[in-house]
């Protein structure tokens, strides 16, 4: 004799008696991935609570909070400031145009095989090491005094100038190293089946190798032009009227720190949506891995 089938109460689906007692909990909460997100949402807020509440109780926050969070000073300070900002936006984004240029060259010619290119390859990997070396400071120093110093004919002495060509040395040795990461993860299978097709060496980079390898390096090409943005403040250290040198003026003139605190809110609100956009792109390229893998 089989038992009567016991049916759920009605309007409460969730709570039928055969679910067992886990399985209804996780379907009232939404899920385990659903819990998971509360339960981080609530700790960073609660972190980020005890962390304020702490600082803001200190015996000196009202000193840091007059020297470094005044509102009338950032009311000041903050379009003075922005109205320079377009010095920095012209800087870095003249650069990482050719940053893209060069850094691509140095690249390919770290990847030329065989010992005709061994000096090429050399000169190339020198380079790379030199300007990651050196701080960015260091080369904006020597290029913007020194160059400007020799009296050449025909010399540019321009401080944008001069700021632009060190981020532009700086920053390709970075990228450079990127885009080899990227040719190298490319098949040797692919150069060969192109090569066999009758393709030259030079036609196989261009038309196979290339359009992959920067289409991988993409989301790190990113994070290496945030960082280009955030380093094109240091064109102050020339004199350069932007955003920094603007800052820095204002601070001395009023004896308070709130323009940096101003001046960080402008790169804050351009990097951090790049920022975001890297991960989506990082996450994107996972998923297309993932679904390439299972097909």
């Amino acid at each position: 004799m089989s038992s009567p089938e016991v049916s759920a109460p009605q309007g409460q689906p969730g709570l039928d008696p055969r679910v067992p007692m886990g399985d209804r909990r996780s379907r009232i909460l939404g899920g385990g991935a659903a819990r998971n997100t509360w339960i981080a949402v609530l700790s960073t807020v609660v972190f980020f609570t005890v962390v304020g509440v702490l600082v803001v109780r200190s015996p000196g926050w009202p000193t840091v909070r007059f020297f470094f969070f005044d509102g009338a000073e950032f009311a000041y300070a903050f379009p003075e400031i922005l109205s320079k900002f377009g010095q920095n936006a012209f800087i870095f984004c003249t650069s990482e145009i050719l940053v893209l240029v060069f850094a691509l060259l140095i690249a390919v010619l770290r990847s030329l095989p065989g010992a005709v290119f061994a000096p090429l390859r050399i000169m190339a990997a020198v380079y790379t090491d030199f300007f990651r070396g050196v701080p960015t400071i260091l080369v904006i120093a020597l290029l913007g005094y020194g160059m400007p110093a020799l009296g050449l004919k025909g010399l540019p002495d321009s401080d944008r100038f001069w700021a632009i060509v060190a981020l532009t040395l700086v920053y390709s040795a970075y990228v450079a190293e990127v885009y080899r990461a990227g040719i190298d993860s490319i098949h040797p299978s692919q150069v060969a089946s192109s090569r066999s097709l009758g393709l030259t060496r030079l036609q196989t980079m261009r038309h196979v190798v290339l359009p992959q390898a920067v289409r991988r390096v993409i989301p790190p090409l990113l994070n290496d032009f945030i960082g280009l943005q955030k380093d094109s403040a240091l064109v102050a250290f020339l004199g350069f009227n932007e955003a920094l040198l603007r800052a820095q003026i204002i601070q001395a003139n009023d004896f308070n720190f709130t323009p940096y605190v101003a001046l960080a809110v402008i790169y804050i609100a351009i990097t951090i949506p790049q920022a975001r956009f890297v991960d989506w792109l990082i996450a994107r390229e996972r998923r297309r891995r993932e679904g390439a893998t299972e097909l």
